[in-house]
């Protein structure tokens, strides 16, 4: 593994930074239509938007001219014009048009940062690091995002807390507990961990309260009395930047992080409910099993959000406990956070 340089050796481990040369999920695809959205990931404030044929583009959010946001501003064709004085740049953030132009003045020769973006499985996927080295680094990714026999279901992680609380959460199977009618597993026992310097991953094995194998199975997910316990694998893995997990054969569970500062996070969580155990359903015809994906979008809500409540609550806690005596000790006792915590150190721009 990276040595650590001591400065992060001695950085808390809740004041680390991220590694900008990763790719992160800034938006999803449905949130940017016609109009600029404004981001912010790790203190840098970045605008979205669509040309007119539609492909995204981002740019720094900031108007060279008077330092007011882009993202106040409208698109006009594939030009994104400040909303202060009109000013226009193009998708490489130079300054194509002034409306008050004198015809013995020349374009102002200023540039804003561009940033590389890529719009894939439904999301934003936005590279914040050394340009030069976002063709050579690969995003997560989501498989099963337009794959016909997955059922997706999104909720929005907004927490006041470092980015490292709720890695440490997603990672910690034991603390299904604070779940207890939102639990989709029990009684977790960590079997082992793999690590290496991008990624942990631990295994447990534990019980699902789910099985998709029948055709009235989905009804498991409104109807906590037809669940029942049967033993399961559940892997979770800290894919840096990103998190990932899989119960059984039924369910498949990311992450994908967007840290805002130092106590400000925000992700997307994408739930997936396999089909594959249906196999009569896959001899149908496409349009029909695309009809069947698309009308059960949302199927498990209810239960991500009510997770989602949950863990932000905990988590913001932790952060606030953090904050107002940053000496108090904490004591651990799974091990796969550890390996976490190592992770996200040897992962800084200074390792």
């Amino acid at each position: 593994m990276t040595s650590l340089s001591p400065i992060t050796q001695s950085r808390h481990i809740r004041q680390l930074t991220i590694n900008p040369n990763h790719w992160y999920v800034v938006a999803k695809s449905k949130e940017v239509k016609t109009q600029p959205f404004g981001i912010t990931l790790w203190h840098q404030p970045i605008v979205i938007y669509r040309d007119s044929a539609g492909k995204i583009h981002a740019l720094e959010d900031r108007c060279p001219h008077r330092q007011v946001k882009l993202s106040h501003g409208k698109v006009i064709g594939d030009n994104l014009e400040c909303a202060y004085h009109g000013w226009r740049f193009n998708s490489t953030g130079e300054c194509a048009e002034v409306p008050y132009l004198a015809d013995n003045q020349k374009l102002p020769n200023c540039q804003i940062r561009r940033y590389p973006v890529q719009e894939k499985d439904g999301f934003i996927w936005l590279f914040p690091g050394d340009d030069t080295l976002s063709e050579k680094i690969s995003h997560l990714g989501l498989p099963e995002w337009e794959h016909l026999n997955y059922i997706a279901t999104v909720a929005v992680i907004h927490c006041k807390a470092h980015y490292s609380y709720l890695i440490e959460n997603l990672m910690d199977m034991y603390h299904g507990h604070l779940h207890q009618d939102w639990q989709a597993w029990a009684n977790p026992v960590l079997q082992d961990i793999e690590e290496d310097d991008n990624r942990v991953d631990a295994h447990y094995q534990a019980q699902s309260y789910y099985k998709i194998d029948k055709i009235w199975s989905i009804s498991q997910l409104f109807f906590p009395g037809l669940r029942r316990l049967h033993p399961e694998p559940l892997d979770v893995s800290y894919v840096y930047p990103h998190w990932v997990s899989r119960l059984g054969n039924d369910f498949k569970i990311y992450c994908l992080l967007c840290p805002v500062n130092e106590t400000e996070t925000r992700a997307y969580l994408i739930h997936f409910t396999s089909l594959n155990a249906f196999w009569r359903l896959h001899k149908l015809p496409v349009w029909f099993r695309r009809f069947v994906k698309d009308s059960l979008f949302g199927a498990a809500q209810k239960l991500l959000d009510g997770l989602v409540r949950q863990d932000v609550q905990m988590i913001e806690e932790e952060q606030q406990a953090y904050l107002q005596n940053n000496e108090r000790k904490n004591y651990e006792l799974n091990r796969s956070l550890v390996s976490v915590q190592r992770l996200m150190r040897n992962q800084q721009p200074n390792a």
